[in-house]
C-alpha cells in the first residue's frame, strides 16, 4: 500500500485517558472514527502502564496505518538550552543539552530520550525528555500491531506549534493546562526563557495566576502591569482569571483555528467512553 494512502491513526496519551482519531486518506483526509477511553492507574505498573494497555485495545484493527502519538506533559520533562555559539554540530548540540537536563533533573537523565527543538546559537532551545522505556514500548506495540509509529510528539511543543504564528509581541507566555497538569512557558524575542511543568493539586485558576505571578518574577524580576496570557485548557472550559489581576486570559482555540481532534476535552458519556463515527 502506497504511504501516500494509507489511514493516520492520532492518538493523546496520558495517565488517566487514551484518545483516538482515525482518518481515511486521500486527497481530502476524512475522520472516520473517535475514540475516548479512560484508564485506572495500576500500582504494579508504570505511570503509563494502563493507558498502553488501552492503547494496545484500541489500535488492534490499525495494521497498515501510520500512527502519530502526542504525550501528555505527565510524561514529559523539559528544560530550556542556553544559547551557545560554540556549538558546531548536532552531536555536540545533543552533547550540551543532555548536560542541562542533568543539571536541572540529576542522573535520572540518563534513562531519557531527548529531542531539541529548532537550534539557533543565538537564542537557544528547548529540551524535552521522554522514558526511553516508554518509547521503546510504544515502537513494540505499533510495530507488533503491524503499523508504522510516525512520530512521538510532546503535548507542549505539539499546541504550540499548532498556534505559535499568532503569538506576537517581545515578551509572551503559553500555558497549556490538562487533567493534573499545567505547563507554563515564557519567550521573549522569540526565544525561550523559561518551561515550568508540574502537577496541580487544586483549581485550575488559582494554580494558574499563582505560576504566573511566580514566573513573572523570575522572568525578569518585574510584571507588567496587565500582561497577556494566551490559553490552551481544553478540559476546563471556561477557565478565566479574576479581574484585575494584571492578566488578560488569550483563548487559542477558535472556530477559525480549532484544536486537533485527537487533543482531549471532555466530550464523554457517563461511562468515561466515547466512540463516534464520522
Amino acid at each position: 500500500m502506497s504511504r501516500l494512502w494509507r489511514d493516520q491513526i492520532q492518538v493523546f496519551f496520558a495517565p488517566e485517558r487514551v484518545d483516538l482519531v482515525r482518518l481515511r486518506r486521500g486527497m481530502k483526509p476524512k475522520q472516520i472514527a473517535r475514540l475516548t477511553t479512560v484508564c485506572e492507574h495500576s500500582p504494579d505498573l508504570p505511570a503509563w502502564g494502563a493507558p498502553l494497555e488501552k492503547l494496545e485495545q484500541m489500535i488492534a484493527d490499525a495494521a497498515g496505518t501510520e500512527i502519530a502519538i502526542t504525550v501528555s506533559n505527565h510524561f514529559v520533562r523539559y528544560t530550556v538550552i542556553p544559547p551557545q555559539t560554540k556549538i558546531a554540530n548536532p552531536a555536540e548540540l545533543n552533547a550540551y543539552a543532555a548536560f542541562h537536563m542533568r543539571e536541572v533533573y540529576g542522573e535520572r537523565a540518563a534513562a531519557w530520550v531527548l529531542g531539541v527543538s529548532a537550534w539557533d546559537p543565538c537564542s537557544g532551545a528547548i529540551c524535552a525528555a521522554m522514558d526511553r522505556a516508554l518509547l521503546e514500548r510504544l515502537e513494540e506495540l505499533t510495530g507488533r500491531r503491524k503499523a508504522r509509529l510516525q512520530s512521538t510528539e510532546p503535548y507542549l511543543t505539539a499546541a504550540f506549534d499548532r498556534w505559535c504564528r499568532l503569538f506576537k509581541g517581545e515578551r509572551m507566555w503559553f500555558a497549556l493546562i490538562e487533567t493534573g497538569r499545567i505547563c507554563l512557558a515564557s519567550l521573549s524575542g522569540g526565544a525561550w526563557q523559561r518551561v515550568c511543568n508540574q502537577r496541580m493539586l487544586a483549581d485550575a485558576g488559582e494554580e494558574l495566576l499563582a505560576l504566573l505571578d511566580q514566573e513573572a518574577l523570575l522572568f525578569s524580576g518585574r510584571k507588567e502591569a496587565v500582561e497577556q496570557i494566551h490559553l490552551f485548557a481544553p478540559e476546563h472550559p471556561g477557565l478565566t482569571l479574576p479581574a484585575g489581576c494584571g492578566w488578560q486570559v488569550i483563548p487559542l482555540q477558535t472556530a477559525d483555528m480549532p484544536a486537533p481532534a485527537h487533543f482531549p476535552s471532555l466530550a464523554m458519556d457517563a461511562s468515561g467512553v466515547e466512540a463516534c463515527a464520522a
